[in-house]
């Protein structure tokens, strides 16, 4: 297997994983509406801010989200060049799905 294969699968797996969190999917709906204060997704989500933090660090960590700072508050919005990679990847794997029949392999290991 390649590297470069290695690198996007863990890549992939880094963003399925920021995912798997209810809180963090939370953070993503909130996101999808534009840009928004920490303390503003603390108040919405009534979280506190160290619980946030680090869901929002899984997220950044994952490349689903970027931060900028603007004085004392930080905002955060979706990153939609790694959002359109997961979805990639699904569509990839939902292209795949062919029968058998199809696909013109034998399946000469089953029998």
């Amino acid at each position: 297997m390649s590297q470069k294969l290695e690198i996007d699968l863990a890549s992939i797996a880094r963003g399925f994983h920021a995912l798997s969190d209810p809180t963090r999917l939370e953070v993503i709906e909130l996101l999808r509406g534009g840009e928004r204060c920490v303390c503003e997704l603390m108040d919405i989500l009534e979280v506190a801010q160290s619980r946030l933090s680090f869901h929002l660090r899984v997220l950044k960590d994952a490349g689903l989200v970027s931060d900028r700072r603007e004085g004392r508050w930080v905002y955060y919005t979706l990153s939609s060049e790694t959002v359109s990679e997961l979805e990639a990847y699904l569509v990839g794997i939902q292209d795949s799905f062919t029968m058998p029949s199809e696909t013109g392999v034998s399946g000469a290991c089953c029998t």
